[in-house]
Formats: C-alpha cells, sequence, structure tokens
C-alpha cells in the first residue's frame, strides 16, 4: 500500500511539473493528463480516496484546459465515486460539476443519472429537502430523453419522501400520476395497484373519509381490475375501520393484510400514523 501511495505521489509531482513547465499548452495538458489518470489509479489501489479524488479533480481540469469536456465530466464523477467512501460532501460537489458539463453538452441522461446519485446521497444524509429537489431535477432530465421508466422511478423517490414530511397531496398526485401512465404500458400494468394502494394510504393518512371515498370510486374509474384486488379491499377496508372510529378494527385489518402481503417500513410508517390519529381522535371523542 506504502508503495502505491508513493507511486502516485511520483505521478502527481511529473504531472505538475508539466502543467507548469514550458511547452505546447495542448501536449503538456495532455502529457499531465496521462500522468494524473496513473496517479490516481495509484492513490485508489492503495485505497487513499481523498488523495485520490484531488486527483481525479486536477485531471478534470487538464481536461478542460483541452475542451475535451466528455472526459473532465468523466473524471468528476470518478472523483465523486471516490469521495463518497470519505466524503458526502465533497462526492455532491463533484457530481454537480459532472452534471453542468453535461447539461452544457445536451448529455440529459447523465445528467439525469448524476442527478438521482445526488438525490440519494442527500436522502443518506437524511436532507429531505434537497434529496427531492434533485430526485425531481434527475427525473426531468430523464423526460427530456423519452427515458419515462426512469423519470417515474424518480418520481416514485419523491412521492415517498414527500409522504413522509406529511405531504400527503403531492405524494398522491405522482402516485396517480405514475399508475395512469403505467396502464398504457404493458409491461408497467403490474405496478398500478402498489401505486394506487400508496396513493391510498396516503389519502387514509389525510383522515378526511369522504376524499377516500371518492378516491376509491376514482381507482376503481382508472383500472376496473382494481376493485377486484386485496390492495382495494385493504383500504376500503380500512376507511370504514376510520369512519366507524375502531381502532381494533383497523388493528386487525392491517394484521391480517401484512400476514399475506409483507408490508415495507414506509407502509407500517404512514399506517401507524394513521392509528394514532384514530387513537386522538377516539379519546378526543370520549373526553367531550
Amino acid at each position: 500500500m506504502g508503495d502505491h501511495i508513493r507511486r502516485g505521489e511520483e505521478f502527481e509531482k511529473k504531472a505538475d511539473k508539466k502543467i507548469n513547465g514550458w511547452g505546447l499548452l495542448g501536449s503538456k495538458y495532455e502529457d499531465a493528463a496521462d500522468l494524473l489518470t496513473q496517479s490516481a489509479n495509484q492513490f485508489k489501489l492503495a485505497k487513499s480516496w481523498d488523495k485520490a479524488g484531488s486527483v481525479f479533480i486536477k485531471l478534470s481540469n487538464c481536461h478542460l484546459k483541452l475542451d475535451s469536456r466528455h472526459e473532465a465530466a468523466t473524471a468528476y464523477v470518478d472523483a465523486a465515486s471516490c469521495y463518497k467512501k470519505t466524503s458526502t460532501k465533497g462526492a455532491i460537489s463533484c457530481y454537480l460539476q459532472a452534471v453542468d458539463i453535461y447539461v452544457d453538452m445536451g448529455r440529459y441522461s447523465n445528467a439525469a443519472k448524476y442527478c438521482k446519485e445526488i438525490g440519494d446521497l442527500y436522502e443518506l444524509e437524511q436532507n429531505s429537502d434537497k434529496a427531492i429537489m434533485y430526485f425531481e431535477k434527475a427525473a426531468d432530465y430523464f423526460e427530456f430523453q423519452e427515458s419515462n421508466s426512469l423519470a417515474n422511478k424518480c418520481k416514485l423517490k419523491v412521492a415517498e419522501i414527500s409522504a413522509q414530511l406529511e405531504q400527503y397531496q403531492k405524494a398522491i398526485q405522482i402516485y396517480e400520476d405514475v399508475a395512469r401512465q403505467s396502464l398504457n404500458n404493458n409491461l408497467l400494468k403490474y405496478g398500478v395497484r402498489g401505486h394506487l394502494l400508496n396513493a391510498g394510504i396516503c389519502q387514509l393518512c389525510r383522515g378526511d373519509v369522504v376524499a377516500i371515498t371518492n378516491a376509491l370510486e376514482q381507482y376503481e374509474n382508472l383500472d376496473p381490475t382494481f376493485s377486484r384486488t386485496r390492495e382495494y379491499k385493504f383500504l376500503s377496508d380500512l376507511a370504514t375501520a376510520i369512519d366507524e372510529e375502531d381502532v381494533p378494527k383497523l388493528t386487525s385489518i392491517i394484521k391480517e393484510f401484512d400476514s399475506i402481503s409483507k408490508l415495507d417500513s414506509w407502509k407500517v410508517t404512514l399506517l401507524l400514523k394513521v392509528k394514532n390519529a384514530l387513537k386522538s381522535k377516539e379519546l378526543e371523542d370520549d373526553l367531550t
């Protein structure tokens, strides 16, 4: 490992000498780029991630001097991959540089891919607002390329986080829109009832029984097969339990559904909010 660091430092020094020395501009930056590539790879072998990241940034600057924008963006992505192991802030900064270059070049698929990476990193940092911002940007760029399936994946991340922030109407709108789009695609049809289930759970979180009932009618009109699914029955039974203010019944319905179709943590968290809200309402009614 020590040998790799020593070699990495030697290649970097040679590159710096090329950059700062005399010579034809194109030639010296090309030579420096080759040396910096070797340097960064040596630091990677040594698992010296911060150092490898900083050398990849130098490499990107060399490529920009040569007007090799695609190579510059690639070097920023390589830098971000290194920084991901040590510094989320450093990784995001490098991905942003890459995104700017890709957008300028009209490479929207690449811009979308790395906006999604930024969204993932912000989500890990629990910075929900920034995560939503970059998932939305990724969705927009994917749509520019008519990559609607990838765009929808990013939109669904926005819906998931929005619901966690209790922005239920925003989440509902996304789940319903994606369900509507998926109906027209044979490969995506299977996911429709899942999207409508998520939209319905968000409706339940709002606690408006009339709105829940209207939504179920709307979903039945959207997809006539939905009314014959376990998901529809689940939402309908939960709406009835909420209307009757029956907490034990609500709990039993959730347990029964979970025993057959395991509920993920996102659904469990939201349904727990529904249950707690119903408990509070029941208590208020007892006190009045």
